[in-house]
């Protein structure tokens, strides 16, 4: 049997620490975003929540540019997740990143929201401009 050889997928292959790397490097800089936008979209209302979600849909979808695969719009957006809840939750003595108003229920839902759309977007054409369908 000769002819090329398997193509191997990233789930089904052995992980390169390369790339292991970006995708950590990625989950890292969600969580900043995710941090930043949280203290932002507060302060300038309703820009800063404009400025929050645009900051967060731009990693996102870098971070599918920069990789080629949906795992590079997941993994800022997992950071991003983790970082969001994680000032969401008050602590005991009353204090809270979150301040009450609609404002930041936008900007999880809205961040959410803007992740999913990253994380599935269609890839873009192959080059020579073949539908990459079959039969087509």
């Amino acid at each position: 049997m000769s002819g090329s050889p398997v193509q191997h997928s990233f789930l089904t292959g052995t992980p390169k620490p390369g790339r292991i790397a970006v995708y950590v490097l990625l989950a890292v800089l969600g969580a900043l975003v995710g941090i930043a936008g949280s203290l932002v979209q507060a302060g300038f209302f309703p820009g800063g929540l404009l400025l929050a979600l645009l900051a967060s849909g731009a990693v996102f979808a870098a971070g599918r540019r920069a990789t080629g695969t949906q795992l590079g719009a997941a993994a800022p957006a997992a950071g991003w997740l983790l970082a969001v809840v994680a000032l969401s939750i008050g602590r005991p003595e009353g204090d809270a990143v979150f301040a009450s108003g609609i404002g930041p229920l936008v900007f999880m839902l809205g961040g959410t929201a803007v992740a999913v759309m990253c994380a599935t977007m269609s890839r873009p054409g192959q080059p020579g401009g073949g539908t990459g369908r079959l039969g087509g």
